[in-house]
Order: C-alpha cells, then sequence, then structure tokens
C-alpha cells in the first residue's frame, strides 16, 4: 500500500477541507413583531454549492486521487499545462495551486491532526507521510512542480506548528519548527527560478515563502511585483502583496498604499482601478487601521471596475459580504481610531449599490467565511452550519438595507438587469 493511501486510512471518513472560516454560534436578533415576511418578499436564487465552490473541489480532488495513485508524472504534466495557461476559478484561485493542495493534502491534513487534535509527540506517521515526499523529490530531481507540491508542503506543516497567533503567544519549540520546515522549503526550491521557467505557481510559491526569510523585507515588493507581472489576471497575488505589505510582516502603511497604487497602475488594462482594492481586500481585514491611508474614492472606484469585469455571482456576494458583514466588524477593532472608523463606514455604505446593482444569486458560504474576516487558516466545523449561518446573516442585512420597502408590502426581485421593486 502507497503512503499516501495509508495516510487516507488514518484518516477516516475524510474528505479534505482546506482551512476555511471556524463557525461561530451567532447571537439571535429579538424578535420583531413587524418583521418582513423574507419567503414571500424576498426574491433570489439561493445557492448551496455555486460554480466557485464547485470548481474548486473538483480540481483539488482531482490532485488528491492522483496522488493516492502515485501518477506524478500525470500530475505534474496536467499541473504545468494549467500553470502555462494560467487558468484560475472566477475568485482568482489558480487551478495549478488547486491540484497541487490536493496533492498534498493527506500529509498536511495529517500534521494538522496531530498538532491540534492529537499529540505532537505521536510524529512517527508524519514523519513516514514526509519522507515519502522527499523521495518523490528524489525521482523527480528536475521537476519544478514536484519540488513545489514538496515544499509547499513543509510551508503547510510550518503553519500548523506556528499557528495564527502572534509570534510572542507562540511556544518557542513551534517556532523553531516552523522556521525549520520553512528552511528546507526553501531548500527544495532553490534549484529553480519561476520567472525563468515562466511559472507563476513556482514565483508564488517563493513569494509564500516570504514568511520564514526574516530577511525578507527589501525584496518582498519586487518579488511580488515580478509574481503580478507573470499573472496580472489572479487576484490572489495582488490580495496576497497587500497582506504582507502590512507592518505585521514586511511593509508599512505608507509602503501598502503606494504598492497599491503602483499595482492598479500596471494593471489597469484587466483590472480597471481593481488592483488597488484588491490590495487592500484582506489588509482591511487585518489590520483594519490601514484604513487611515485609504484612497477611498479609489478603492470604490476599483469595486465598481472588479464587479463589472466579473463574469459570475461569487465576487458580487464577496464584495456586498465584505461591505455589510466583514468591514463593520473590522471597524469594531479601530478603538477610537476615528480617521480609521470613518474611512471604513465609507465602505459599508456600498453594500447597499452592490447588492442592488450586481447580486442577483445569493451564495450563503461565501457570507459565512464573512462573518470570520474571510479567514482562511481557522478550520471549518460544519459546511452545513456556516451555510445557515451565513444565509441567516445575508437576511439581516436584507433587511436592514431593504426592509422599509419590504414592510410597506413590496417585494424585492434580484434580477441579473438588477433590483427590481413591486407591490407583493
Amino acid at each position: 500500500m502507497s503512503i499516501f493511501k495509508s495516510l487516507a486510512a488514518r484518516l477516516p471518513g475524510m474528505q479534505i477541507t482546506p482551512r476555511t472560516a471556524v463557525v461561530k454560534k451567532s447571537s439571535k436578533a429579538s424578535i420583531q413583531t413587524d418583521a418582513p415576511d423574507l419567503d414571500r418578499l424576498l426574491v433570489i436564487p439561493v445557492s448551496k454549492e455555486p460554480r466557485e465552490e464547485q470548481l474548486r473541489s473538483y480540481h483539488f480532488n482531482q490532485g488528491q486521487f492522483l496522488a493516492r495513485q502515485e501518477r506524478w508524472e500525470d500530475l505534474s504534466i496536467l499541473v504545468q499545462n494549467e500553470d502555462t495557461q494560467r487558468h484560475a476559478s472566477d475568485g482568482g484561485v489558480p487551478i495549478a495551486e488547486l491540484l497541487c493542495q490536493g496533492a498534498r493534502s493527506d500529509v498536511v491534513a495529517l500534521a494538522e491532526h496531530l498538532l491540534i487534535d492529537g499529540k505532537p509527540e505521536e510524529n512517527r506517521p508524519l514523519t513516514e507521510a514526509i519522507f515519502a515526499l522527499e523521495g518523490i523529490l528524489n525521482e523527480y530531481p528536475d521537476n519544478h512542480v514536484i519540488a513545489t507540491i514538496v515544499a509547499l508542503a513543509h510551508l503547510d506543516i510550518a503553519w500548523a506548528w506556528r499557528g495564527t497567533e502572534s509570534t510572542r503567544d507562540t511556544p518557542a519549540r513551534n517556532l523553531e519548527a516552523f522556521s525549520l520546515h520553512c528552511k528546507r522549503a526553501q531548500q527544495v526550491l532553490d534549484p529553480f527560478c519561476g520567472i525563468e521557467l515562466d511559472s507563476s505557481l513556482l514565483t508564488s510559491a517563493r513569494c509564500a515563502l516570504l514568511v520564514g526569510n526574516p530577511n525578507a523585507n527589501d525584496r518582498v515588493a519586487d518579488d511580488y511585483e515580478d509574481l503580478i507581472d507573470l499573472a496580472p489576471q489572479q487576484q490572489r497575488h495582488i490580495r496576497a502583496l497587500g497582506h504582507h505589505m502590512l507592518p505585521q510582516w514586511f511593509g508599512s502603511y505608507g509602503s501598502l498604499e503606494l504598492e497599491a497604487r503602483r499595482t492598479a497602475s500596471r494593471t489597469q488594462d484587466i483590472w480597471g482601478a481593481g488592483a488597488y482594492t484588491w490590495a487592500f481586500f484582506d489588509a482591511l481585514l487585518v489590520d483594519p487601521a490601514c484604513a487611515r491611508v485609504l484612497d477611498i474614492p479609489f478603492f470604490l472606484e476599483g469595486m465598481r471596475d472588479i464587479l463589472e469585469r466579473s463574469e459570475d455571482q461569487h465576487n458580487a456576494n464577496m464584495f456586498a459580504s465584505f461591505a455589510a458583514v466583514s468591514i463593520p466588524n473590522a471597524a469594531k477593532q479601530c478603538g477610537e481610531d476615528l480617521e480609521a472608523i470613518a474611512a471604513l463606514k465609507q465602505i459599508q455604505k456600498s453594500a447597499q449599490w452592490i447588492m442592488s446593482d450586481h447580486l442577483h444569486e445569493l451564495h450563503p458560504l461565501i457570507w459565512g467565511h464573512a462573518i470570520e474576516g474571510f479567514d482562511n487558516q481557522a478550520r471549518i466545523a460544519s459546511i452545513d452550519a456556516l451555510f445557515k449561518q451565513g444565509r441567516e446573516k445575508a437576511n439581516q442585512v436584507f433587511v436592514s438595507l431593504f426592509g422599509d420597502q419590504m414592510l410597506k408590502g413590496n417585494a424585492l426581485i434580484f434580477t441579473p438587469q438588477g433590483l427590481f421593486v413591486q407591490q407583493a
């Protein structure tokens, strides 16, 4: 039995899912006697498994299957083709990355299980799995796809050791393990150059590994510029740039704003002003104080440009829930920072026109993620619970923004042509 099949056996009933937002119990608002009848007055299709989720699951599972079958050559060819074509989901996730994520998922899931749910001392299965990955690397020493899979497995395991808390709250042993896995990942990728290979996958992995390099400050902006120029249509990289330009990593609020503006200028033919918005999307939720340097009109212009270029409802739901749910939650972290709070309130107001002009299908899972600030490092408790919580939150927003119309007996009909209001 292959090591990957045996890993699957150790994780019963497993459908590997990327770490996403934790579902918290929401406090139920007091029942109002004059609450509108949403079942009758709110007309919008609801999708439990949108195209974006289907696409991500398909390619993730495809990569996982090929790894379990030890069909590494087939996997490598498939990943390289997707990387060369720069194929991505509508949500901006590169297909090559999804395949690689699935390929290493059994090893990473075992590491997370031992570190979070079990005892790290019981690490023999994990050691065997890592040795198996390293063995595959030896079989394909000149294959940058295999190297990237192995390197990113080490990085994922490093994050499992470190967690998402600040370093001062992380045990020294865990920080040491984080550093060792990051160093090994860097060693694995050292023989390859993403620019020479025209590989955004490899270049993205190198950018992700900057977190393990204490001397990376001077190169972060240049490295991300190279990556974004390789795949400017993949917004995931622009979002990562913004996150890493925060003071807690490698930059400052001023350098974040500068790089957001520079990236918007370089990608104007693709995103309009949208890259400025993408660069601040995660940064605002991780460190809301960065809103102090935000050019609000430019940010909102970028949001409009993104939505006008979107081909499905993923981004409409994401930005609607971002403005209506995530941003108000972020503002609560600002204390008495009135400048940041005022900027965030301007973004919050955009929820109404986003929903009126662009939303015509509800994706509750996205709204569930928005409650937790789109935190991709958290573990998911239950897809059904996340869906239910997201649906409830979206309904609260509909009532908050459009409840006066419904209380007048008007039905809200959300269509691809916009919002229509008519007497029920």
